[in-house]
This record gives structure tokens, C-alpha cells and sequence, in this order.
């Protein structure tokens, strides 16, 4: 009994080494990972989520149901991880046998690249096929060598789908927007600061594009032109989002996306349509690309124009077509992409799932919004009471 008062502090002293031991390494580690952190920051154009398993053949296409009961004019963005820009489905091949004809058939149309914006062409080329592709989709595109280049130089992206060899190096920016827009079902325009604003904020205009599914519009006739005169048509853009828009592109920042996603109605199925999905306030039409059913607003027969098409209106032609968007600048010429991806789907499709009352409802609410000539310029008093009668059957 009398050796246990001195037991007694050896025994607290070997308590006091075994927690030491214990908490040192642990304290030591989360200082050398924060040391990691400060030195080697992660690149997030790089750090790009792989889909391992990925089965772009079982995938099905996005279903985009962007409806509101009324239409607000808004930019309606929301944050978007940089690996999730591309988004691919079962639809790929089909769709890039349509992209390559389009892009055949419409060069001018299709594809054009200013010089001063030649740079960011190369830059989101190889991006995209050098590190996006290769590392988001490993079971559609690998990175190969040249069996003729010197040993171990990548220098090809093999589209697995298409049994394609893509050059990781362009000969030329227009020869690098017409393979994006072979290879990926994604339209690309991308855009420089070209000008100022009055109080020195720089103003974003279209450089450089390729697109192939334009939706009532002409993308050569807004190459070079800044966002207000792009979007000049669109009724309430200058009161409601112009000033927002220039402001945003302005700061938007590097390593950062947006999305967003808009609809319409379309009275047929074709994904290159250069006109007949709009109306102009001003007395424009763009009936020059092969589609006639653009309205002259000033004309004397408009009430009679419209009432023709009224009646060739056929719900099992019209499809519901909308647009997943995306925004984000390029680290190195600081140039802004601007992509979408349109889908199209049946109205018997939306129908069937159970969204048929919520998409009527907001046809009507086209002109119950904000900007209330929305349903005119988005063609509403032609297709719409066919379509809201066949929603609500």
C-alpha cells in the first residue's frame, strides 16, 4: 500500500505522453494540408467530375420545363458547375450527322470567326477536346498519339461514337468552329468587350460563333454587334435587362458558370430555322431563310396574314422547343462562351407526362406578364389557342 502515492503521478505523466503522441500527428497533418491547400489551389478548368460509367446510347435527353403562369422578362440564372457545360444523350449521333449537313449546306450561316476573337476560338478548341471531353466523357473521347509523332506526344482526341481522330491543334479558327460543331451538340458563340459603356463598363459584342440551331434568327447578321443590338427585337430587353445584362457579362468571373433555360413553340420540327419563329415591332421580316411564316407587323393585311396561318397551324407539327444555356469566360483571353443545347419534344410528349395544363397555362401566360408583346413576338396569336386547345383535351 505504501507504493502507491508515488504510482499515482507516473501514471498521470504516462497518460499526458500517450495523448501527446496521439494529438501531434494529427495537428501536424492538418497544417501540411493546408500548406497543400495555399500552394497547389485546384484549377477548376481542369478539375472536371468524370462520368466513369457513362451510356450516352441509354441516356435520354434533358426534359426542360422552364413554365410560369405568367412571362417575366429575367435573366433567371443559377450557378452551374463547369463540368456540367456539356450535356450529352442517346440522340448524339443522329444529331451530329444533322450538325454536318447544316454546317455543309450554310457555311456563312453556320460558322464565322472575326480576327480579333481568333485567340478565344483556339482557346475553347482546345479546352474542349484537350482536357473537357477526355476527362467529363472518358467512354465517348480519348486522348491518342499520332503513330507517326515522336513517342509519347498526344496529339489526337478520338471521338469513340463517330470512330473519329480530332487534331488537339487547329489549322485555322474557322476550321476549329466547324469541328466543335461537328463533334458536340452544343452551339457556341462567343464574345469579346468591343466597346464602353458611357461610364467605362465594357460592352460585350458577338465575335465569334458557330450555331447551328438557330431559332428564328440569322447569327451571321449579329456577328460583331453588342448584346443591345442582338437582343435589340426582343420587346422590353432595352427597359428591363439591357443595363443587368451588360453588367453581368461584364463581371462575370473566372472559374465560374451560369445556366438558364427559356421555351417556345414551334409550328414544325426543324432545329435550322433562320425565321418565321418571331414578329417584329418594326416591320422586319426574315422570311429570307426559307421559312415564309414571319409577319410584317406594319403590314395592311396583318390581321388577314394571321388568320391564314392560324388555320395551317397542325398540333401534331408543333413541338415545344427549348434551350438549356450556359455562360462562362476562358482563363486565358478572357473571352465570355455563351452555349446552348435545344431540344425539341412532341406536345403529345408533354402531354402525356402530365405537364399538358402547365404548359397552356403558360402560352396564355405569355401575354399576361411583364412584357405583354411577347405573345405577339413570340408568334402566340398564331399557334396558340390550337395548342392550348389540344393541352387541355
Amino acid at each position: 500500500m505504501s507504493a502507491l502515492p508515488w504510482l499515482t503521478p507516473i501514471a498521470a505523466l504516462l497518460l499526458y505522453l500517450l495523448w501527446r503522441l496521439i494529438q501531434v500527428p494529427r495537428t501536424r497533418q492538418k497544417v501540411d494540408l493546408l500548406q497543400d491547400e495555399k500552394t497547389t489551389p485546384t484549377d477548376p478548368y481542369t478539375a472536371i467530375d468524370l462520368l466513369y460509367n457513362f451510356d450516352y446510347t441509354t441516356e435520354e435527353p434533358i426534359k426542360i420545363r422552364p413554365f410560369k403562369p405568367k412571362y417575366h422578362l429575367t435573366m433567371a440564372l443559377e450557378n452551374c458547375p463547369l463540368s456540367e457545360l456539356i450535356a450529352m444523350d442517346k440522340t448524339y449521333l443522329d444529331r451530329m450527322k444533322l450538325r454536318t449537313s447544316i454546317l455543309d449546306a450554310h457555311t456563312k450561316e453556320t460558322y464565322q470567326c472575326n480576327e480579333p476573337c481568333t485567340e478565344a476560338v483556339y482557346e475553347i478548341y482546345e479546352w474542349t477536346f484537350g482536357t473537357y471531353l477526355p476527362r467529363r466523357f472518358p467512354t465517348m473521347y480519348r486522348l491518342c498519339s499520332n503513330p507517326d509523332a515522336p513517342s509519347g506526344q498526344v496529339n489526337f482526341l478520338h471521338n469513340i461514337p463517330a470512330n473519329e481522330y480530332i487534331p488537339l491543334t487547329p489549322p485555322s479558327a474557322s476550321s476549329a468552329l466547324y469541328t466543335l460543331g461537328r463533334h458536340i451538340d452544343t452551339d457556341i458563340l462567343l464574345l469579346l468587350p468591343s466597346s464602353s459603356a458611357v461610364d467605362g463598363m465594357p460592352i460585350y459584342h458577338l465575335q465569334a460563333y458557330v450555331c447551328c440551331f438557330p431559332s428564328g434568327f440569322k447569327t451571321h447578321e449579329k456577328l460583331g454587334l453588342p448584346l443591345a443590338s442582338i437582343h435589340a427585337p426582343v420587346p422590353g430587353y432595352k427597359a428591363k435587362l439591357e443595363k443587368s445584362m451588360d453588367r453581368f457579362f461584364a463581371k462575370m468571373e473566372l472559374g465560374k458558370a451560369v445556366r438558364r433555360a427559356n421555351w417556345s413553340v414551334t409550328t414544325d420540327d426543324k432545329l435550322f430555322s433562320m425565321g418565321g419563329s418571331h414578329m417584329y415591332e418594326d416591320g422586319r421580316t426574315e422570311a429570307s431563310g426559307g421559312n415564309q411564316k414571319t409577319l410584317d407587323v406594319e403590314a395592311e393585311d396583318l390581321e388577314e396574314s394571321i388568320e391564314v396561318q392560324r388555320k395551317e397551324v397542325r398540333v401534331e407539327e408543333c413541338r415545344l422547343r427549348c434551350e438549356r444555356q450556359t455562360l462562362h469566360r476562358l482563363p486565358r483571353t478572357k473571352a465570355l462562351v455563351f452555349a446552348f443545347k435545344t431540344f425539341q419534344y412532341t406536345l403529345d410528349e408533354v402531354k402525356s407526362e402530365g405537364s399538358g395544363e402547365e404548359l397552356a397555362d403558360a402560352v396564355e401566360g405569355l401575354g399576361l406578364g411583364s412584357v405583354p408583346d411577347m405573345a405577339f413576338y413570340k408568334r402566340q396569336v398564331v399557334w396558340g389557342d390550337r395548342v392550348v386547345e389540344f393541352l387541355r383535351s
